[in-house]
């Protein structure tokens, strides 16, 4: 028995410098149609694969603090559209940790038998001070449960069909929060009270150019909540 949701997964959504090289990569990378009258809105196939790229004044300053985990059947895809290496798999790592064309961090996961392109988003990764009091919080939120073999130096939640991929996981990390993160998440509320009563802050009421609120989780992660009144 899952926990009731507070609240649903609506979009995945990229801060970028330069919105439709961004846009274009991601759309190879992940399988996600261009939206006709917007191509930086990227579409899915399934309720909440859609991509958000957004414009942003301020550049890349620090690492990436939410990335993207890709599994892919090999690198090469990738390397064609535009990704770099910035470290191939160690003794402990089996993973490739990659950049995109802006310098955003992401992982690749090979996988056997499948294509190069698209690759699969398999889960999203938040770094934090203390990764299961941020699992516990969002698992509330999203009624997710966590993964059926708990490890102890960091949590992830499955995704029970509630996330348009597999888990969502919190690693720990030294260095604290020092910029506004350039992945963010948006989700559907009934109202904003049952995040606020939760630890969440809100950090821009809807107003001017928005009709949603911008909100922070107990670590300051930002992301976007819409209510049926936005």
């Amino acid at each position: 028995m899952h926990p009731t949701p507070v609240a649903t997964w609506q979009a995945l959504c990229l801060d970028a410098s330069d919105q439709p090289r961004l846009a274009e990569f991601w759309a190879a990378a992940l399988g996600r149609r261009p939206d006709s009258d917007d191509p930086t809105h990227l579409r899915g196939d399934a309720e909440g694969e859609q991509i958000w790229v957004d414009l942003v004044p301020e550049a890349r300053t620090v690492k990436n603090r939410v990335h993207l985990d890709v599994e892919t059947g090999h690198l090469d895809g990738l390397l064609s559209l535009g990704a770099t290496v910035l470290r191939e798999p160690d003794d402990e790592n089996f993973w490739y940790v990659m950049a995109d064309p802006e310098g955003g961090e992401f992982c690749a996961f090979l996988r056997p038998g499948r294509p190069s392109l698209p690759g699969r988003l398999c889960a999203v990764v938040v770094d934090c001070a203390d990764p299961h009091a941020q699992a516990a919080w969002w698992g509330e939120v999203f009624g997710l449960v966590p993964e059926r073999e708990p490890k102890e130096h960091y949590a992830a939640l499955e995704s029970v069909g509630r996330l348009p991929f597999d888990y969502l996981c919190f690693v720990p990390v030294p260095e604290p929060k020092a910029a506004k993160n350039r992945v963010h998440w948006d989700v559907d509320v009934a109202d904003i009270a049952l995040l606020t009563e939760r630890g969440a802050t809100v950090l821009r009421e809807p107003g001017g150019d928005i009709s949603w609120h911008v909100m922070a989780d107990p670590e300051g992660n930002e992301f976007c909540a819409f209510t049926p009144r936005t």
